[in-house]
C-alpha cells in the first residue's frame, strides 16, 4: 500500500522537474480524467503584447511616414497601443514636434505634428469626422490615420500567438482532451481568427470577468467531466478555483492568480499542460500496476 503515496510523490517530483509545480496528489489524479480544457486567451495562448502587424498608407503616403505620423500624434498616450506604436516607430519621439495633443476618449487621439493636423483613431473617429476609412483583410486593432482632413491610410496591431500554442491544442487532444473551449473578452472577429489559427473547438468572446466562471459552471453542469481552466490574470482568480482544476501561468500570472491555481506553469508554455497530463496518467498507470501486484 505504501507504494500508492510514492507513486504519487514521484509524480509531483517529475512534473516539478519539468517546471510544473502541482500542489497535490488529488489534483494529479483528477488531470488524467479531465475530458475539457477552457483556456483565457489574452496571456496564456497569446502573449499579451501587441505588436504593429501590417501598414497601409494610401493617398501617397510612404508606409514609414504613415508610421511616423501615428507615434508622433499617439506620443502622449499611455494606452497599450500607443506604447507599441512607439516601439515599431522605435526612434527618439520629439515632443517639440508635437503640439496641441487631445485624446478623444473611445475613439482617438487628435494633435498638430510638424504644422499638419493629425488624427489618428477607430473607425468610430472616422464615422465623427465623416471620412470614408479603408476596410482591412486583416484582422486586428485598426488605427486610421488621417492628414490635415484626408484620410492617409491604416495600422493594424495585433496581439502575439504564442509560439507553441498550436502545438499545446493539438498536444491536449492527443492526451485525450475531448474539447478545448477559448474565453475572451476581446471582439468577436479577433477571438474567432484566433481560434481559427490555433485549431481551437468553441470560441467565447466578448465577456466579462463575471461571464467567464458562468461559462465554465455551464460546461461542469452540462458535461458532468472534470473541466479544467487555464489563465494568468487577476481576474482570471474566480474562474481558477471554480473549475476543478485551475492551472495558472507562474512567470506573467498575478499572485491571486497562482494562489487560486491548483496547478501552477512555471514558465507560461501552454505546452506544457499535455505534458502535466501524460505524467498523471503515467502515475496512474504505476499506481494501478502497484495495487495489482
Amino acid at each position: 500500500v505504501i507504494s500508492i503515496p510514492l507513486s504519487f510523490f514521484g509524480g509531483i517530483g517529475g512534473a516539478s522537474a519539468k517546471g510544473i509545480l502541482v500542489k497535490g496528489s488529488n489534483y494529479l489524479e483528477a488531470l488524467s480524467y479531465t475530458k475539457y480544457v477552457v483556456c483565457d486567451k489574452t496571456g496564456t495562448l497569446t502573449k499579451g503584447v501587441f505588436q504593429v502587424t501590417e501598414i497601409h498608407p494610401e493617398g501617397g503616403m510612404s508606409e514609414a511616414d504613415l508610421l511616423e505620423k501615428a507615434a508622433l500624434v499617439e506620443s502622449y498616450s499611455n494606452h497599450p497601443i500607443s506604447k507599441s506604436l512607439k516601439e515599431a516607430y522605435g526612434k527618439e519621439i520629439d515632443n517639440n514636434r508635437v503640439t496641441d495633443a487631445k485624446e478623444i476618449s473611445g475613439h482617438g487621439v487628435s494633435a498638430v505634428v510638424d504644422g499638419h493636423e493629425v488624427a489618428a483613431g477607430n473607425v468610430k473617429l472616422m464615422k465623427q469626422m465623416n471620412i470614408q476609412a479603408a476596410v482591412p483583410t486583416s484582422v486586428g486593432t485598426e488605427i486610421h490615420v488621417v492628414v490635415d482632413g484626408k484620410y492617409a491610410g491604416y495600422i493594424l496591431i495585433s496581439d502575439v500567438v504564442k509560439p507553441n500554442a498550436k502545438e499545446a491544442i493539438s498536444g491536449l487532444k492527443a492526451a485525450g482532451v475531448e474539447k478545448v473551449v477559448m474565453l475572451t473578452g476581446d471582439a468577436k472577429k479577433v477571438a474567432d481568427a484566433v481560434g481559427s489559427e490555433l485549431g481551437v473547438d468553441e470560441v467565447r468572446s466578448e465577456l466579462l470577468p463575471g461571464d467567464k466562471v458562468d461559462e465554465v459552471e455551464k460546461l461542469i453542469a452540462a458535461k458532468g467531466e472534470k473541466v479544467a481552466f487555464v489563465g494568468d490574470g487577476i481576474n482570471d482568480a474566480p474562474v481558477l478555483s471554480r473549475a476543478d482544476i485551475g492551472i495558472a501561468m507562474g512567470a506573467l500570472g498575478s499572485d491571486a492568480a497562482i494562489e487560486a491555481a491548483d496547478i501552477v506553469l512555471m514558465d507560461d508554455d501552454p505546452a506544457k499542460i499535455a505534458t502535466a497530463m501524460k505524467i498523471s496518467k503515467k502515475t496512474l498507470r504505476i499506481v494501478h500496476q502497484n495495487i495489482v501486484f
